[in-house]
């Protein structure tokens, strides 16, 4: 046994790699991604100690070239859902008994390998297995995973050197156990980092997981478990599946020893799972965590003083980068008048420049939605816009004979609370209201009151006033708030991430606050000389 107050590495973000032409990062992500191309894979689930593959083969294929085949994954039902439960149970006992230094150093080792060996080939199945350019899946895949679990490690031990104080002849401590039973990851298509995060922390903190991603991430997933594999986490410690969300919920939310839920996703599934949570807290030894990230109507909200080029900077990045589908992407903006026509012809001009079309050609800016389920429902909302009357600034045109693309769309609506200025799209779509300049102390109770949603927002401008304005009037409408910048690209340990009201719990993920959802702390007091006697001073007579 190894004794000493070890202190883990201090983390710093990891820095991005430009792939600029002629780069070394450049020529080895070209070549990952043409060995991805060129082969086909057959992707298991990861039960304890077995990788399963079942009668059921799912065919995997990029977003922007739906003809072509990556490999399958292997889709299980209910009696692996169990097993994976039953492997993360037999697995808790050995596990949470392992000294944390053991534990942070294999998410150490994690983050090392994909800065380093993976690095490649994690961007490469990110970008065709999810449709993200270069420099998108390098801050996601690479940068922002290698960051949760460097920080992550960091806040571990921050939370286990939190103690209390102790008065004479007494010690008092805090034990900080992992949960009791299993921790349940559901993660989404749209950040590798996410789905990597969300079982990870959990683990870190002593825990078992059953991690089900999103059936759009498997192939990116496969490569975040083979990561782990190789830097020692045991069997059964994480176990990955691949099956139907209604399937795996009936069996996980019946389960006595389900301890909590880590989880991004929409909204309505949430609420949907809360409820069922709700329905069977009889069945739970305790009361589960409950810990969502959601969906996300985020606002970009412009003054008369902002800078030109940099409303339309962060309209453009903030709205179309990843083709809208963040959590925290730029949907909605609010506009003076005295400025719109320049923010328009500033808008017009930029995206006559921004390419679409395949991630294989660094060239484009803007690449394939998810799915053509998304990219119906994006074509349906274009369609019912132009069928009201409201006017295209720019794109509302769409293709997906070879792939699900949808040109980068702005639209200008007359009503604030039209239908594409209130509910979460997901897809590269802006809708602007043009308000009077009068108006900016109004439009913030607009923009407050439009959506259910609380994730993100930004304000631009150069006027002082305006700005403490904005962050006095929309002080509840977003957990993560920029000024002068777009309202995504929060990274770890810099700017915590989440938000409230339907935008979820606000456990902020790269931070600390997260950590601390996945334990179940014990305090221990232990008394050095006990009393002897029951009686007190003050029963004494006179």
């Amino acid at each position: 046994m190894s004794n000493g107050f070890f202190r883990v590495p201090e983390p710093t973000n990891e820095p991005v790699f430009t792939y600029a032409p002629g780069t070394s990062e450049r020529a080895a992500l070209k070549t990952a991604l043409s060995v991805a191309r060129s082969q086909e894979v057959d992707i298991p689930m990861y039960i304890g100690q077995t990788e399963v593959r079942t009668d059921k083969k799912v065919p995997i294929r990029p977003p922007h070239d739906h003809q072509h085949l990556l490999g399958y994954y292997n889709e299980g039902d209910a009696s692996h859902v169990q097993a994976a439960i039953d492997a993360a149970l037999s697995a808790k006992p050995v596990w949470e008994a392992l000294s944390w230094t053991e534990r942070a150093t294999i998410f150490l080792k994690a983050a090392d390998l994909v800065a380093g060996p993976y690095r490649a080939r994690i961007n490469a199945a990110t970008m065709v297995g999810q449709s993200k350019n270069a420099f998108q899946a390098e801050i996601d895949s690479a940068c922002e995973f290698i960051d949760f679990l460097r920080f992550n490690v960091s806040f571990m031990a921050q939370i286990y050197g939190q103690q209390p104080n102790s008065g004479p002849g007494v010690w008092n401590r805090t034990e900080y156990r992992p949960l009791e039973g299993f921790v349940f990851a559901l993660t989404p298509f749209n950040f590798t980092a996410i789905a990597g995060n969300l079982p990870t922390s959990a683990a870190m903190m002593g825990n078992v997981v059953v991690w089900k991603p999103s059936e759009n991430q498997v192939y990116a997933a496969q490569v975040i478990m083979e990561v782990l594999k190789e830097a020692g986490l045991p069997a059964g410690v994480i176990n990955l599946i691949y099956v139907d969300g209604p399937v795996a919920g009936d069996v996980i939310f019946s389960h006595p020893d389900f301890a909590g839920i880590h989880f991004t996703g929409s909204t309505p599934v949430f609420q949907t799972i809360w409820k069922t949570i709700g329905e069977n807290l009889s069945r739970y030894k305790s009361y589960p965590r409950i810990v969502g990230e959601t969906g996300g109507k985020d606002f970009v909200l412009v003054h008369p003083s902002a800078d030109m080029d940099a409303v339309c900077t962060a309209l453009i990045r903030g709205a179309f980068e990843y083709q809208g589908q963040k959590c925290s992407a730029a949907s909605r903006a609010y506009i003076p008048q005295s400025v719109w026509p320049a923010v328009k012809d500033g808008l017009i001009s930029a995206l006559k420049t921004i390419r679409t079309g395949p991630v294989e050609d660094f060239g484009n800016f803007v690449n394939a939605v998810i799915s053509e389920k998304s990219f119906d429902k994006l074509a349906k909302y274009i369609e019912q816009a132009k069928a009201d009357g409201v006017e295209i600034v720019a794109g509302g045109t769409y293709d997906k004979s070879r792939g699900y693309f949808i040109q980068p769309t702005v639209l200008r609506v007359d009503d604030p609370q039209y239908v594409t200025m209130r509910e979460e799209l997901f897809g590269p779509v802006l809708s602007v209201y043009v308000y009077e300049d009068a108006e900016y102390e109004s439009i913030m109770k607009v923009i407050d009151e439009s959506s259910i949603y609380a994730l993100t927002g930004s304000i631009l401008a150069s006027d002082r006033y305006a700005i403490e304005q904005a962050l006095t009037g929309l002080r509840n409408a977003a957990g993560n708030f920029y000024i002068n910048d777009k309202p995504t690209g929060a990274v770890v340990g810099q700017q915590p991430f989440g938000g409230a009201r339907g935008s979820g719990t606000n456990d902020k993920a790269g931070s600390s606050l997260n950590l601390l959802r996945w334990v179940s702390p014990r305090t221990i007091k232990e008394t050095f000389t006990p009393p002897r006697r029951y009686e007190y001073p003050f029963l004494a007579s006179e």
